[in-house]
């Protein structure tokens, strides 16, 4: 049994003026543990199925499985990482990374000197717990947000785009940390990227959407030799040149396609 099934779904947005179908026929699994991507041009859809796959958005058709239930019946499971790190500028660090638990009602000694752990684990010690949001850099405070996700003991991460917005070196160091985080907790997760190579060095898997309406066009499969080390790592290995130009190729296709 799968740890996530997405099953036939199918999605249209409806205005006044036009219905314009977003995804068609999208079915893919993920295991638990797994490390996943979804990549594809501009508009394909991806963002929309990360919502559906975490109830925010219901489809027009199909059903989204998390464990064998319904993900709509399943509560405090998701956590989501984004683009922008969403704390709270008026609140300290350690309020911003409790925030989660306390909505929860998971917030107890023991759960709060967790969180408060996961802050060192990160990095993050010598009294930043007690600062505010805007004395921490960009790289920081994404640290923050992930120990704010990771704090409710999600089931299933999604992260969408959440190292855009910052510099190169950041971002990788950031690759590297959140990757090694993961397999750590051994949590599941979805990435939603628009960078090839982002995809090939966290991922087990990298799905590729079509152009709208997005499907499954085609899956890639990560060599174990890539799967094994960390993303900093793997771009450095020689295979990971011929995976990218493979799902390069396939993107100047479908890109060519939508003209």
């Amino acid at each position: 049994m799968s740890f996530l099934k997405v099953q036939d779904v199918h999605h249209t947005y409806f205005t006044k003026a036009l219905r314009t179908t977003a995804l068609s026929n999208i079915n893919l699994t993920v295991e638990e543990g797994e490390f996943v991507s979804l990549l594809g041009p501009s508009g394909c859809g991806k963002t929309t199925l990360l919502s559906i796959i975490s109830s925010l958005l219901k489809p027009t058709e199909g059903a989204v499985l998390l464990e064998n239930k319904p993900v709509a019946t399943t509560k405090n499971t998701i956590g989501y990482m984004l683009q922008q790190d969403y704390l709270f500028p008026w609140k300290t660090i350690e309020e911003n990374i409790l925030l989660g638990l306390k909505l929860a009602k998971q917030l107890n000694p023991k759960t709060r000197s967790n969180a408060l752990n996961l802050l060192k684990q990160m990095g993050l010690n010598g009294g930043v717990e007690k600062q505010l949001p805007k004395q921490l850099s960009g790289g920081m405070r994404q640290r923050v947000a992930l120990v704010r996700t990771l704090a409710t003991e999600p089931k299933l991460l999604m992260l969408d785009e959440p190292f855009s917005a910052l510099d190169y070196q950041t971002k990788l160091k950031l690759e590297d940390l959140v990757s090694q985080t993961l397999k750590d907790f051994g949590k599941t997760a979805i990435l939603v990227t628009h960078d090839i190579g982002e995809a090939i060095a966290m991922s087990d898997r990298v799905f590729l959407l079509s152009s709208r309406p997005g499907t499954i066009h085609k899956t890639f499969e990560i060599p174990e030799e890539l799967r094994k080390l960390s993303p900093f790592e793997a771009r450095n290995h020689f295979l990971y040149s011929s995976v990218f130009q493979a799902i390069w190729k396939e993107l100047e296709t479908l890109e060519r396609k939508s003209e």
